[in-house]
């Protein structure tokens, strides 16, 4: 609370301190025998006028630990702290109210969490259930390989493979608030990331017959090797998905600075400009998802980029309008020990 602010809100002790003066300079003007001395008003203005700073001095000055207890700042968090140091009547009723509004908060907030955990727990357990049978019907379907058409097999492999992937979405989704219970940190050869990742979307590059090379010597990184699968995994997915048949991905692996650069380059539809600066917000889907044959759920991109900033990874995007989309994944150089040891 600032003199100016205070002197604003006690506007109406001022009005009422201007009426009284009137009224004492009317009640001497009107009394019979007393003669009116402008200069005697003019000193009962004073005198009054240096009471009402003395009362509004002391009034601020007793008052201003009290605001300040009351100012918002970035530094505190007000739902947290419960409130203290109330001296009247007044203040013991504002700091009672404010203090019932933060237990509620905390019950409330509690009450979330708790939930929100059962309901991680929960997601955690299906997700781990599901896999068993979504294994079994993968077994099925190899098995009956040669018992039906290759064209019916294929399409099989490609849907329980987009199971696989959504439950996968899931399950990382439900881990992103427990990252950092949940990675291990060493050094990984990007190659051996990357291929089983290509492996395991081959059905999709021979039915649409796309073309994929990796350009540049393998390099190693220093990170967790399960979660930089499942984010080059989203950027695969979607470069096959937006890329026409016989069209061609380019994965490059290269120094840059200080660090290492991994780099998806497909002959896709692009992006456009408007949806750029967007396509890594949770749920966007953006006009290619909306115009795709493919269902969009605009959760692959937004989880490839939380758990890379977590990771320390740098994950940036190009692109042009039927031209191709280029995502890179910077990994900062980093080692388990100083250069100086």
């Amino acid at each position: 609370m600032t003199v100016k602010k205070y002197i604003k809100d006690e506007w109406l002790l001022i009005v009422g301190w201007l009426f009284f003066v009137a009224m004492t300079g009317l009640i001497m003007w009107l009394t019979p025998g007393l003669i009116m001395d402008w200069s005697t008003i003019g000193y009962l203005c004073v005198v009054e006028g240096v009471l009402l700073i003395i009362f509004m001095t002391a009034h601020f000055v007793l008052k201003k630990n009290w605001w300040d207890k009351l100012t918002l700042t970035e530094e505190t968090s007000t739902l947290q702290n419960y409130l203290e140091g109330a001296n009247s009547q007044e203040e013991q009723l504002v700091q009672d109210y404010i203090n019932q509004i933060i237990r509620e908060h905390q019950e409330v907030m509690q009450s979330a969490i708790s939930n929100q955990q059962d309901q991680k727990d929960y997601i955690n357990s299906w997700v781990h259930e599901i896999k068993v049978p979504l294994a079994a019907t993968q077994l099925i379907v190899h098995s009956i390989e040669y018992d039906i058409d290759d064209k019916k097999f294929m399409l099989l492999e490609n849907e329980l493979s987009k199971i696989d992937e959504y439950v996968e979405q899931v399950l990382y989704y439900a881990r992103l608030d427990s990252f950092s219970r949940d990675y291990l940190i060493r050094e990984y050869s990007l190659k051996t990331i990357i291929q089983p990742v290509m492996r395991s979307q081959a059905n999709y590059f021979i039915q649409k017959n796309i073309r994929y090379s990796i350009i540049g010597e393998d390099e190693i990184v220093l990170t967790d090797g399960k979660w930089v699968s499942f984010i080059f995994r989203q950027l695969l997915s979607n470069a096959i998905k937006y890329t026409p048949n016989d069209g061609e991905i380019i994965i490059t692996i290269a120094k840059r600075g200080s660090g290492t650069v991994l780099s998806l380059k497909d002959t896709g539809i692009g992006i456009p400009q408007q949806d750029i600066r967007r396509i890594f917000d949770k749920g966007f889907t953006g006009e290619n998802g909306r115009l795709s044959e493919e269902h969009s759920t605009g959760l692959g991109l937004y989880l490839a980029k939380s758990l890379a900033e977590k990771l320390g990874i740098e994950l940036s995007v190009h692109s042009a309008e039927n031209k191709g989309t280029t995502m890179e994944l910077f990994f900062p150089e980093l080692t388990f020990y100083s250069k100086d040891t």
